[in-house]
């Protein structure tokens, strides 16, 4: 016996329409716990409507480089501030040139001002250069100064040099970080070769032999006295103590080629080098990221990956400096003419990865990954003017916008319920759904990717009622329609779904696509249109299907709207429908027998 065939579900139906309601206020009520538990409740805001901090930064020529500043390096400066400030957190940033050697760079209130002005100014020209010599930070003491004991104070430094010679062997390397005038013509000659006889051990090949016989022949030679004896006056001089010190120690070495010799101070004051020229460049850097290392406890650290090209570089210069002894076993990463860090190397560093750490902060660390992940500007450049923003023009335009929207929204209500009467609740309940889930979203993506509300992204969710209150029309007609042909309420509110999704996804798809090709081409305020339009038309299609179509389904079991009261907004003989009114296909009549007839 065969068994019974169970009820078929109307095409589009929905079974349990309670439980789908209940899904998405949870939703919403996730949502907006989220909300309150983030400590903000206020979206933020773009710098036309909170103000903000506006730079002005002069482009300068590069050294050699008399026609850096042109047209393309401008545009390319551009593209590169605007993405490090955005990886500060903010948008809605505006970064555009002004003339010809100027940039303007206006940056929305709740960012650190300083850290912003140091990150849009940053050239970040990284490069990689061995340690030839190391003193303290503070400026070298007179001639006459005593040496202490041990010869590691600063007397040491500048002390009594004829005796130290000679107790120094000959040609040998410095093995402490003194700033002698031998030490440092000892360094420079270790330099100047390729590898030194220091590093050759039995059972080098006939290539390591000739390099160690070159080096014992000092084939290459070192640079003249005159230029050891100006870097050793450099040196004495420098004061990296203090912020001017550094400042001009960094400015010097900036400018200078990738094959000088520079002195340089590091980044916190507490020692100046001597480097030799840059061994790997910067542009060798594929990816930067910060990373805490909790396993070795060295706190926020900054890892490096290096194109192919910079890994073999960087392998063989690690290589190198691994023979050698300290300070010479170190190699310096400078950015921008100060140093970051100065590890030492004891065996070659293969991978195409490396790690730079001194002591970084988390903000400090996600800086400089953030300048180097976004690559160097083409040019130099100085802040010029900072001013402040105020937001009292965006402020006006905003109540204005706010005031024409609040009009349009009334205007929509007005014809709904003239025209739709009870339906009219379902279209502004549905709204109000909307607005939620937009007005929290907004809220969370400030604080996940700093998504910031400006004039445009109020047009486009102004812009979005329209596009919300069209999705609900289009699914009343079809109901409306169904009732025309003569059905009850909750069959046509069940046939009439599946025809007024696919009306609502296609024009929900082609609002979507022209959001995402103006966020894709255009720049600045547009993209913030942009992007709440195309925010709200996704969710659009979430409060359709998840609320709208819901609860008709739960409506049309309610005596008021299935009868058809006059002000359900579903009275068939408003609609024009003829009786007897359809709940299901009538059974066809039996034929009639003409003999009977």
């Amino acid at each position: 016996m065969a068994a019974p065939k169970k009820g078929r579900r109307s095409p589009g139906g929905q079974g349990r329409p309670g439980r789908v309601l209940a899904l998405i206020l949870i939703a919403m009520v996730a949502l907006t716990g989220g909300m309150f538990a983030s400590g903000r409740t206020t979206p933020r805001l773009g710098i036309d409507l909170a103000g903000g901090t506006s730079f002005t930064l002069k482009a300068k020529n590069e050294p050699g480089k008399p026609n850096a500043i042109n047209d393309t390096n401008m545009n390319t400066a551009v593209g590169i501030i605007e993405r490090r400030v955005n990886g500060l957190g903010v948008s809605e940033a505006e970064v555009q040139t002004q003339g010809r050697d100027h940039i303007v760079v206006n940056i929305p209130k709740g960012t650190n001002a300083e850290q912003a002005r140091q990150q849009v100014g940053t050239t970040a020209k990284l490069g990689f250069r061995p340690v030839l010599s190391v003193a303290p930070g503070a400026k070298a003491p007179e001639p006459n100064t005593s040496p202490s004991a041990g010869g590691k104070d600063k007397g040491d430094k500048s002390g009594d040099k004829s005796k130290d010679d000679k107790n120094k062997p000959s040609g040998s390397p410095s093995p402490s970080a003194s700033t002698q005038g031998r030490a440092v013509t000892d360094a420079l000659k270790a330099d100047a070769a390729t590898t030194p006889s220091a590093s050759a051990s039995a059972g080098t090949d006939d290539k390591g032999a000739k390099k160690d016989d070159k080096s014992k022949q000092d084939t290459n030679p070192s640079p003249a006295p005159a230029d050891v004896a100006a870097l050793q006056k450099k040196l004495d001089a420098l004061d990296c103590s203090t912020k001017e010190g550094r400042s001009a120690a960094s400015e010097a070495a900036a400018r200078s080629a990738v094959t000088d010799t520079i002195v340089a101070c590091k980044k916190d004051g507490s020692a100046k080098e001597i480097l030799g020229p840059v061994s790997v460049e910067g542009t060798g850097v594929s990816s930067a990221s910060a990373v805490f290392d909790s396993q070795q406890g060295r706190g926020w650290i900054v890892q490096l990956k290096f194109t192919s090209g910079g890994s073999k570089k960087f392998a063989d210069v690690t290589g190198q400096l691994a023979t050698k002894q300290s300070p010479q076993n170190q190699f310096a990463i400078v950015l921008d003419g100060e140093v970051v860090s100065d590890p030492s190397v004891s065996t070659s560093i293969n991978g195409g990865q490396a790690e730079i750490n001194g002591g970084f902060t988390q903000q400090s660390a996600q800086d400089l990954a953030n300048v180097l992940s976004y690559g160097s500007l083409p040019l130099s450049f100085s802040v010029e003017t900072e001013t402040t923003v105020t937001a009292a023009l965006g402020g006006e335009q905003l109540r204005a916008g706010l005031i024409a929207g609040a009009i349009g929204l009334a205007l929509v209500i007005i014809y709904l319920v003239a025209y739709y009467r009870g339906l009219a609740l379902v279209a502004l309940a549905s709204l109000l759904c909307s607005a939620i889930l937009t007005y929290v979203i907004m809220v969370l993506l400030g604080q996940a990717i700093g998504f910031a509300l400006n004039l445009p992204a109020v047009c486009g969710a102004i812009v979005a009622i329209g596009i919300t209150a069209d999705s609900f029309i289009v699914y009343f007609e079809r109901i409306r329609d169904e009732i025309r042909e003569g059905r009850t309420l909750r069959p046509a509110v069940e046939r009439g779904w599946p025809r007024a999704r696919r009306t609502i996804l296609v024009s929900d798809f082609v609002s979507f696509l022209a959001a995402a090709v103006l966020f894709i081409v255009t720049v600045g305020k547009v993209q913030g249109f942009a992007f709440t339009l195309g925010l709200t038309t996704l969710l659009d299609v979430v409060v359709v299907f998840f609320f709208t179509k819901p609860l008709m389904t739960l409506l049309a079991r309610r005596k008021f709207f299935a009868s058809g009261h006059p002000w359900s907004g579903l009275d068939p003989k408003r609609l024009g429908a003829k009786p007897p009114l359809r709940g299901s296909r009538r059974r066809p009549s039996a034929p009639v027998d003409p003999k009977e007839a």
